[in-house]
């Protein structure tokens, strides 16, 4: 039941915010990403340093537009990710890609 509330906390605030405003990769994760994923820190989803660390940007990429086609590629038994592949646009993809890709650790 937690997780119903949150995706329907998720789809009215995507709906509030501005596509305007989207013009970084902070503010496309704060519109569409905080609910379920930190920086740093496992949330309801994994860290973005944890996503960054292990995954390909094109894993990235296909997982934020379709997760329901690739969640067994990345070991998970299921996935509650909702698909963002009509909900942003290119340039916002790619600003949330190069975010998650900000929180890597440095080697």
């Amino acid at each position: 039941m937690k997780h119903i509330y949150k995706l329907i906390f998720m789809a009215l605030l995507v709906n509030s915010i501005s596509a305007k405003s989207l013009n970084t990769g902070d503010n496309v994760f704060r519109a569409y990403c905080w609910g379920c994923h930190h920086q740093t820190a496992q949330a309801f989803g994994p860290s973005f340093k944890q996503i960054a660390n292990t995954r390909t940007k094109e894993q990235i990429m296909t997982h934020i537009g379709s997760p329901k086609s690739d969640y067994r590629s990345l070991g998970y038994k299921r996935s509650v990710m909702p698909s963002f592949g009509t909900t942003l646009s290119k340039k916002e993809l790619d600003l949330i890609v190069k975010f998650i890709y900000s929180c890597k650790d440095m080697k």
